[in-house]
């Protein structure tokens, strides 16, 4: 078993590696032509990498510039540019205070003027001004709501979206007449550009009946004015956008794949898409790494199968977790007694939910080892408390804040 953890330690370091945004910011620069001035905004768990990449790119060229990331995400100063760290899951006081000095270089941008604007998953938190009559109270309260009933990414932001004076393509809108040219790391299944960051830089392609759909479905308690302007339509066009992606979850599969084939291990990429519970997500990947280990599946020893998406946790429990994290331990039941098979779950940002863990692994004994120290797989995961229970057996992954953010790999690595 030590030769998967050191295998499985060599994929995730080499994962991150080939994932990080400055090479991918560089290559969407460099055929760019700027010819006014140029003012910068990055926003996300990314912003400060991606931002300084532009910085060394383009230098003297960017007049000035405000960064806005998750705390623990900033590598320092960055010439010209004021760097604020902000609230993540939830935008606090630094997400509003930070956001208004962004939105005041927008509103000084005139004719001539551009914007490079960089977006990378987490934007939705740390990029937030309430529309009249709401408080980040507001914003708070019902952004809690949608992270504990399950919803997913577009789901939330379809919410988040309609409450803000930024998201929606309402940023943009503050730019004109100056152009906007948008460079995005996708954390989002699909790509889908108004759900990044919910789409400060994009039409909205939701509408109100798709929000309504939402707030029934999870049953969400809806304040008068928060329900007023969830029955608002968002801008639905904009002339002065250029948007490029340069990095996505297939990139994070395609990585893997190639770091595990360097290892001697055949690669199969599952799915990019995935996208459920966290604890199913579980189940299902250890059946399948089951069956691989009976020798009854498509796939032969060795092998590393490789899933990517953004699974989600509904909460029931008061414990301390990560979808990741969730799935890791969920995935250890279904491989209890198995030799020579892990399964490890991270998210490439390094940070799975509010905890300072990236992910989680499991392999055969960790259900033996929780048992051992008297705790029971069922009761924790009940408890969203996967964090606690995957640090008694030593299953926690932590790299720290990685500077980069293209969403979550979970790969079974069998010998």
């Amino acid at each position: 078993m030590e030769g998967l953890y050191r295998d499985a330690q060599t994929l995730i370091d080499g994962i991150i590696r080939a994932n990080m945004p400055q090479q991918a910011v560089r290559n969407a620069l460099k055929n760019r032509r700027f010819t006014g001035n140029i003012c910068l905004a990055a926003i996300g768990k990314a912003a400060w990498t991606m931002a300084d990449a532009a910085w060394e790119e383009l230098g003297g060229r960017i007049k000035r510039g405000v960064v806005i990331t998750k705390y623990g995400h900033s590598l320092g100063d960055i010439p010209g540019m004021e760097v604020i760290e902000a609230g993540h899951p939830l935008a606090d006081a630094n997400s509003i205070a930070a956001t208004q000095k962004a939105v005041a270089m927008a509103k000084s941008l005139g004719t001539g003027d551009e914007l490079l604007f960089l977006i990378s998953g987490g934007g939705s938190a740390l990029f937030e001004e309430p529309l009249p009559g709401l408080t980040l109270a507001d914003i708070v309260d019902i952004n809690s709501q949608l992270l504990a009933c399950g919803a997913d990414i577009v789901e939330i932001n379809m919410i988040r979206k309609r409450l803000s004076a930024v998201k929606a393509g309402r940023f943009a809108l503050l730019c004109a007449p100056a152009k906007v040219f948008t460079v995005v790391l996708s954390d989002v299944l699909g790509d889908r550009l108004d759900s990044i960051a919910s789409g400060p830089a994009v039409p909205d392609m939701s509408t109100v009946d798709d929000v309504m759909a939402v707030v029934e479905k999870y049953r969400l308690t809806v304040g008068n004015t928060v329900m007023e302007y969830l029955g608002r339509e968002t801008p639905k066009s904009l002339d002065n956008v250029e948007t490029v992606i340069t990095g996505s979850v297939r990139t994070l599969c395609d990585s893997a794949a190639n770091i595990a084939a360097g290892l001697g291990y055949a690669p199969h990429i599952l799915c990019s898409e995935m996208n459920c519970e966290a604890r199913e997500a579980g189940r299902l990947i250890s059946s399948i790494a089951k069956q691989i280990d009976c020798g009854d599946y498509m796939f032969k020893r060795p092998c590393a199968v490789i899933m990517g998406g953004e699974t989600v946790v509904t909460l029931k429990g008061k414990g301390k977790g990560g979808r990741n994290q969730e799935l890791a331990l969920a995935a250890a039941e279904g491989i209890a007694g198995a030799d020579n098979l892990l399964i490890f779950s991270i998210g490439s940002d390094g940070t799975d939910g509010p905890t300072d863990a990236a992910g989680g692994m499991a392999d055969g004994a960790t259900v033996r080892r929780l048992q051992e120290k008297g705790l029971n797989i069922s009761n924790i995961l009940d408890n969203n408390d996967a964090y606690n229970g995957l640090a008694a057996v030593g299953g926690l992954i932590k790299t720290g804040p990685t500077g980069t953010n293209v969403n979550d790999v979970t790969v079974i690595l069998c010998k």
